[in-house]
């Protein structure tokens, strides 16, 4: 598949004729029917496997096209502040992160969401997963502006920065870089067009201090100086939507209690850093809390995942209570995708705004039939000598290469987009029901003219790549 790569700008060039007309000023699209042909394809593969130059030109083309040609980055924002103020419920956004065959698995979401008028679903990545998945946030939302052109979306596309995290340990030595790393990835992720940041420093909360408050106080103060940084980056006439949480995923489950000295310490905080010479600074949209699931979800022995017991009474509480007294969309829950079919329609009725998905999806993929098994056998010799520390004493071999399969995504990206295309095909069947099902279960078919109401395009200005100076194309 290798000729799928422009090895060049020229041949960039020469491939839009007709098609795309570009120069550093802007892009016209002259074919919309030929750009959804092999020329997207072409484009999305450069701007991920591509030479420097000619990725980055790829990537402003997509990202610069895709808004051309009606699928623009947006913030969720405002569809969830009007959930807080109750003029929608039982709609739970899925928010689906995509480790591998990013551009196959974007594509069929857009398949299952237009298939049954979906407007509320969300493309995320996570600050971990970008190391292990070996995507930057401009490939990301390559990827998936890509897809939504291939796919003739039309309307808001929107990308989440999640777990946007604080390391305990590293903020514990030095406090100041952590958080500045935080931030710079903030600002980058903004400039390649996501219009969603989840910031989580709920690994800084302490739980040896005796009041809530001062349990909370790092989370807060770090959250909002992230806000902040966010606010300042975020374009013109944008509200970026900002998810700060209370409870880490996997640890105790998180209160109402919790939540109010979270908030009203954030809240103060905000004011705080308005009257030190800001401007009023508008706060998150969303809360993330603990109820009961881990992320990835636990192996047995055998391979298979133990039984969850999600508290949604306790999620519809914390909703509750973060729609009435905070006056934001409501409660986020994490590490949901491995729960059984039957309990996504809880979401629903505990009324929280939004449920975040992604290992299932990993598995459909690696566990499918049609992943061929030398792969695996690949995947597997490489975790056993790359990652042979994470395995524990207990462990059997079905446990460790589940815990840590994730890890190959990265350095089998290219084997896996190599796949033959009835292979990636074949995969992404299997994908797409899971997909539609998750939807109907949350709430969210038939949402595209709710959100329309709310989210409108806005311009925004794409600085063209250094690499494009005096190149003209059309």
């Amino acid at each position: 598949m290798a000729d799928l790569v422009f090895s060049s700008i020229s041949d960039i060039t020469r491939a839009c004729d007709g098609i795309l007309r570009f120069d550093a000023s802007g892009v016209a699209v002259e074919d919309e029917r030929g750009l959804r042909g092999e020329l997207i394809d072409r484009l999305v593969w450069t701007a991920v496997f591509g030479n420097d130059d000619a990725k980055a030109v790829s990537t402003w083309l997509i990202r610069q096209a895709a808004a051309r040609t009606g699928a623009y980055t947006a913030s969720i924002n405002d569809l969830y502040m009007a959930c807080g103020r109750g003029e929608y419920n039982n709609k739970v956004t899925p928010a689906i992160n995509l480790r591998g065959l990013t551009y196959d698995m974007a594509r069929t979401v857009f398949q299952a969401a237009h298939a049954h008028k979906v407007g509320a679903h969300v493309f995320e990545l996570a600050r971990s997963e970008m190391g292990y998945t070996e995507q930057r946030p401009a490939e990301y939302a390559s990827n998936v502006l890509a897809a939504a052109i291939k796919e003739g979306h039309k309307g808001p596309v929107f990308i989440q920065g999640d777990h946007y995290q604080a390391n305990a340990k590293r903020y514990g030595s030095d406090p100041d870089k952590e958080i500045n790393g935080i931030a710079d990835l903030i600002r980058e992720a903004i400039a390649a067009g996501y219009g969603n940041i989840d910031i989580d420093c709920s690994t800084l909360v302490d739980l040896s201090y005796p009041t809530l408050a001062e349990q909370q106080k790092a989370n807060y103060v770090n959250t909002a100086e992230l806000t902040r940084v966010v606010r300042e980056a975020q374009p013109q006439g944008m509200t970026v939507s900002v998810g700060a949480e209370i409870g880490e995923v996997g640890k105790q489950n998180s209160t109402v209690e919790d939540l109010d000295a979270f908030m009203a310490g954030y809240v103060a905080e905000l004011e705080r850093l308005s009257k030190d010479g800001g401007p009023d600074l508008a706060g998150i949209s969303k809360i993330s809390v603990q109820t009961g699931t881990s992320h990835g979800g636990v192996p047995l022995p055998d391979g298979t995942i133990a039984d969850v017991n999600v508290d949604f009474e306790t999620l519809a509480r914390l909703s509750k209570a973060a729609k009435e007294r905070w006056h934001i969309g409501g409660a986020v829950q994490h590490g949901a995708s491995t729960l059984p079919e039957e309990a996504f329609g809880h979401f629903r009725q505990a009324n929280a705004v939004e449920v975040h998905l992604a290992t299932a999806f990993q598995n459909k993929v690696l566990d499918s039939s049609r992943f061929p098994k030398s792969l695996t056998k690949e995947i597997h010799h490489y975790l056993d000598e790359h990652h042979s520390d994470e395995r524990k004493p207990d462990m059997t071999d079905a446990q460790f290469y589940y815990k840590t399969r994730k890890q190959a995504f990265g350095p089998f990206k290219r084997q896996m987009w190599d796949l033959p295309a009835e292979t990636r095909q074949a995969i992404m069947d299997e994908l797409r029901p899971r997909f539609a099902l998750l939807m109907q279960e949350l709430g969210v078919y038939d949402t595209v003219e709710l959100v329309a109401s709310y989210i409108k395009p806005i311009k925004i200005d794409i600085p063209a790549p250094a690499a494009l100076k005096g190149v003209k194309a059309g």
